[in-house]
């Protein structure tokens, strides 16, 4: 399971404990997280497989007129190259779900 930045400063903000993983975009957004004691999760880096979905995916979602954030993009591919389960609030990845229904996604309120 990875979270993503928004619900990764939730938690934070709630000085819950993080056993999730995050992705290096979470990481650049929020590097805060590195040195909050209660991350107990691990930081996925993006590789190239990555990149050249996250091109792929805004590819069709222009196509759509919905382009998304290279952000949103990178932690999107990294959850389908990985078959992980992505928990975020933000609805920008509902798009993404619909162009790729690979992408698992949990959205909290």
């Amino acid at each position: 399971m990875i979270l993503d930045t928004s619900v990764a400063i939730e938690k934070i903000r709630n000085n819950e404990d993080i056993y999730e993983n995050i992705t290096s975009i979470t990481l650049n957004e929020y590097p805060p997280i590195l040195y909050y004691e209660k991350f107990h999760g691990t930081v996925i880096f993006a590789d190239e497989n990555d990149q050249l979905l996250a091109a792929v995916l805004q590819e069709k979602l222009r196509r759509i007129g919905a382009p998304k954030s290279v952000g949103d993009l990178v932690i999107a591919a990294i959850c389908i190259n990985r078959a992980e389960e992505l928990v975020t609030k933000d609805k920008g990845f509902i798009e993404i779900k619909k162009i790729e229904p690979r992408l698992r996604v949990i959205f909290l309120e």
